[in-house]
């Protein structure tokens, strides 16, 4: 099977024009649906970042012609129960849990907090609504950044807490600390920045909430990374049994982690729908989304290294805080995950890793493609910085310490084996793709005309799942469900909880079951987006590769074994005799005794048959994961930066990349594109800007950058496989690498090409005013 599955998987079994699957997706957008009575939901949001709210007046609005109702956040409380939100619930936090509610009652806690919702015969009525509410605000100081609300003086944003930590402080050490730095030559100290930014999916958030007093039973239209954990949210929050909600989802225009669960503005919207007795569409606009969907990142890091004199990185000591923003989100679990991953495939002999995440008067923390990419981007600035300390080559230093692929495999020393991990490979790679010494020359000659060419390398790994741990799969994530069915017509119907936002699941799946089952491609159909008829699912965290990969190739085969054991009974045959191919069974070595495997269907749903046959053709499939692995690679950029106005332009970047066996390389390269856009927009042109008095500053696109074809050079790809881990499968997830490790690398090269000003770089937003800054605060001799 494995000879088979590397040569099935170069892409030559779909080309991306030929399946119209592939462009128009499941189904409609949020957007698109409407639906007979359906209402139109905008929200009252708060112009402060921080208040007490002393009166909300929504007389006005209700009696504005088109109004049906206008709720506030205590009439939502009457109708609705208060709990945790579902994912953290999920996902098994145990730390601090703020009290509040779906809209704010007593304060609101930053720009855009929602007070109320109007719903109305239109979208324009519902705006002119919240236009006539009236609400009195009790300005409080406002908590803007983590260093305040670490301060015991700073006014608690959630009255249950009495404080601003969402994570407790805390520590851990792995190998000897103390020992580790006392016998290093150098002990170089380091403080990093990483800058507060997002997700902005092309399509925002929205829903249309439709319940049906008469059955007692909530269905939702929604843009979400699964149907079931919005299905749990809504449950809980009107306190109904989930198999009374039935979430849908159809086409999705992005997400990048935004889009796990519900909002409080989705539940609110489901609540009003019941309130109503009418369908209630909530769709956000653009600036409703930069300035209250939720952002990421927003970390600073102190960080100790210890070196010898010849590079070796023997330890770092790192303190990590974490501005998680307002309400719960993503950003109390991400110290965890970085602690984790901080060693990354390097043989660091200790570890000391300390955080605490502060909460503030911004929009909540959530997920972005790689929610603790921010290690990598410490990771591999500290490795330049002691290079340009030591005057080292900045790949000779990380070739230096990477760990080895060996036999048993290195281990990080957080714990976690280095099987199969290829950075060495990957290094050496880019070494090969790009002449260093001839851009050196080139470099040289471009200084000397008064232009300044940087290069920058940065190297990742990414649990993409990760290894197989000792102690077995757990938590939601920790295996993945399928179910198979052979239709009537012959179709093989994939029944799975992956949400596809862009990652193209309905092709990759259906790929890996044609070439198991024995269909062609064009009979198999992936089915997404209904609770009501898929297992629980989500996707995230680069895992659908292996995980649902994985088990839609062990799905397909048993599935396949139960056609067989059927169809020798219709055929008087051995089962071990049989084949499908192209969609056909046969007995081997008879191509004459073919039956279309369409014709097995029927015969099976016709029955009845005796005693001992099975002829209910369908299979329920779940997959740990197998022998797992990590992917990873290293990057290479070539910038050149304009002393004069600031600005960067990436002229060349070089991506060498191991995800295992290629599924579909288009949709591989898809995926590591992407990422590097957003990674090269990250540094140069996002940012989610606050003021001194909490005010949000990035709410257009005039004010939040984007990233355009002229930002992003054509990225050129290298593919790496490892050696198989696994006996059946071997391709492994790749949706993040390009956005953890492409902010690393672009900053490394701005560095270098700045290194005649003296310029270190010690944060990784650069646009042209900070590059100018930081020339004119440089000092040339260092």
């Amino acid at each position: 099977m494995a000879e088979i599955v590397a040569e099935r998987y170069t892409g030559a079994s779909i080309k991306r024009s030929e399946d119209p699957r592939i462009l128009t997706g499941a189904g409609r957008y949020v957007d698109d649906i409407k639906l007979p009575g359906m209402l139109h939901a905008a929200f009252v949001r708060s112009p402060m970042a921080h208040a007490h709210v002393l009166s909300v007046d929504v007389s006005a609005a209700r009696a504005l012609p088109g109004v049906i109702a206008v709720l506030t956040g205590a009439d939502l409380e009457a109708i609705t129960v208060p709990g945790p939100d579902a994912l953290m619930a999920l996902m098994g936090w145990a730390g601090p849990t703020p009290e509040f509610t779906l809209l704010a009652t007593d304060k609101v806690r930053f720009v855009g907090d929602p007070v109320a919702i109007v719903v109305a015969e239109s979208r324009y009525i519902a705006e002119d609504g919240c236009e006539l509410v009236e609400v009195e605000y009790d300005n409080l100081p406002p908590v803007v950044n983590a260093a305040f609300a670490l301060d015991p003086s700073s006014p608690p944003l959630f009255a249950n807490l009495g404080d601003n930590i969402a994570r407790p402080h805390s520590r851990s050490e792995f190998g000897d600390v103390r020992s580790t730095f006392a016998d290093a030559d150098r002990i170089i100290d380091f403080h990093i920045d990483v800058h507060r930014h997002q997700n902005v999916p092309m399509e925002g958030r929205g829903c249309v909430a439709s319940y049906d007093a008469d059955h007692g039973v909530m269905t939702v239209y929604a843009a979400t990374q699964s149907v079931h954990v919005s299905r749990i949210a809504v449950a809980m929050r009107l306190g109904i049994e989930p198999d009374q909600v039935r979430v849908l989802a159809g086409d999705i225009g992005g997400s990048f982690g935004l889009k796990i669960g519900a909002s409080r503005e989705e539940l609110a919207a489901a609540a009003a729908s019941r309130f109503s007795g009418r369908p209630v569409k909530w769709v956000e606009d653009r600036t409703e989304n930069l300035s209250a969907s939720g952002q990421a990142r927003e970390e600073s890091f102190d960080v100790r290294a210890a070196v010898s004199h010849d590079g070796d990185l023997l330890g770092l000591d790192v303190k990590m805080v974490v501005d998680t923003g307002s309400y719960p989100g993503m950003g109390a679990m991400v110290p965890a995950i970085m602690e984790a991953m901080l060693p990354g495939p390097y043989k660091l002999a200790a570890l000391g890793f300390e955080s605490t995440a502060a909460i503030t008067n911004k929009a909540s923390y959530v997920a972005y493609r790689g929610p603790w990419a921010s290690e990598t981007f410490v990771r591999e600035r500290v490795l330049d910085l002691i290079a340009k300390d030591l005057g080292l080559d900045p790949v000779k230093i990380r070739l230096r310490n990477v760990a080895a692929r060996t036999d048993p495999p290195a281990v990080m020393i957080t714990g976690r084996p280095l099987v199969g991990v290829t950075s060495k490979e990957s290094l050496d790679r880019v070494a090969q793709l790009v002449d260093f010494p001839a851009f050196r020359r080139r470099q040289a000659e471009a200084r000397a005309q008064g232009r300044y060419l940087g290069i920058g390398v940065a190297t990742f790994i990414e649990a993409a799942p990760g290894p197989r741990s000792p102690e077995g799969p757990s938590g939601p994530m920790g295996t993945e469900s399928l179910r198979l069915r052979l239709e009537e017509d012959g179709v093989v119907a994939l029944f799975t909880g992956q949400m596809p936002h862009g990652q193209s699941h309905q092709t990759t799946l259906a790929q890996i079951a044609a070439d198991e089952f024995g269909v062609p491609f064009e009979q198999v159909r992936v089915v997404v987006g209904d609770s009501a008829v898929v297992p629980f699912g989500l996707t995230g965290g680069s895992r659908s590769a292996t995980m649902a990969g994985g088990v839609a190739l062990h799905g397909a085969r048993q599935l396949k074994a139960k056609v067989l054991d059927f169809a020798a009974q219709l055929m008087e045959a051995n089962a071990q005799d049989l084949l499908i191919t192209d969609g056909n069974v046969w007995v081997r070595g008879d191509p004459a005794s073919a039956i279309a495997v369409s014709e097995i269907a029927r015969r099976a749903a016709a029955g009845p048959f005796g005693a001992g046959a099975d002829a209910k053709l369908e299979v329920e499939a779940t997959y740990d994961g197998g022998e797992g692995g990590w992917s990873g690679g290293t990057h290479c950029a070539i910038v050149e930066v304009d002393v004069e106005t600031g600005i960067v332009k990436v002229e060349r970047y070089i991506a060498v990349e191991d995800c295992g066996a290629l599924i579909n390389p288009a949709v591989v390269e898809g995926q590591i594109r992407g990422g590097i856009a957003q990674g090269i927009g990250a540094v140069l042109l996002e940012r989610s800007a606050y003021g001194e008095d909490g005010s949000f500053q990035s709410a257009t696109f005039m004010d939040y950058l984007m990233p355009t074809t002229c930002d992003v050079p054509r990225i050129e790809i290298e593919h790496l496989e490892t050696v198989p881990l696994d006996a059946d499968v071997n391709f492994r997830g790749v949706g993040e690498g390009g956005m953890i490790i492409a902010p690393p690398t672009v900053v490394n090269a701005i560095e270098h090409a700045l290194a005649p000003f003296g310029v270190r770089i010690y944060e990784q937003h650069l646009p042209p005013a900070r590059i100018l800054e930081l020339i004119a605060a440089a000092d040339p001799g260092q």
